[in-house]
């Protein structure tokens, strides 16, 4: 599914909106470049899901943890060496615990992605607000 948002605001509005699908041990895959707006994504996730209080970017922790109805695991892996690396962080651990996981740079952790919701995101080059976002699989598509 393809969509357009005009705002940051607007691409959590989305994200909120798909959020309510999502299940437990779901896994966002999420890819773009830097300030794609991954992070407002998740943003709207953890808003749609029933997550309360800030959600911030993971970059130098690899992942925060949001309580909630709908635990959600956010995952940074721009500094991440190599997929082994997650099982360093208790990876495995993660996908048991009943929550939604989504993962930045998730190109960098290919392998241990079983079936995730692929979420894409680009910049509007013609509007520096506006973002193109692709949604495939998990039922979204």
């Amino acid at each position: 599914m393809e969509y357009y948002t005009r705002s940051e605001e607007e691409t959590e509005a989305l994200a909120a909106s798909l959020a309510k699908k999502l299940s437990p041990g779901d896994v966002i895959a999420y890819t773009g470049d830097l300030g794609a707006g991954k992070t407002a994504f998740t943003r709207g996730l953890a808003r749609g899901i029933g997550v309360e209080g800030p959600v911030t970017s993971p970059t130098y922790t690899i992942v925060n943890e949001y309580p909630g109805p709908l635990p959600l695991f956010h995952f940074d892996l721009y500094r991440l060496g190599d997929a082994e690396e997650l099982f360093d962080i208790g990876w495995e651990d993660y996908l048991t615990r009943g929550g939604v996981l989504a993962v930045e740079w998730s190109e960098r952790a290919e392998p241990l992605l079983e079936d995730p919701l692929r979420i894409d995101l680009r910049r509007d080059p013609e509007n520096e607000n506006g973002r193109f976002i692709t949604v495939e699989g998990g039922g979204f598509a």
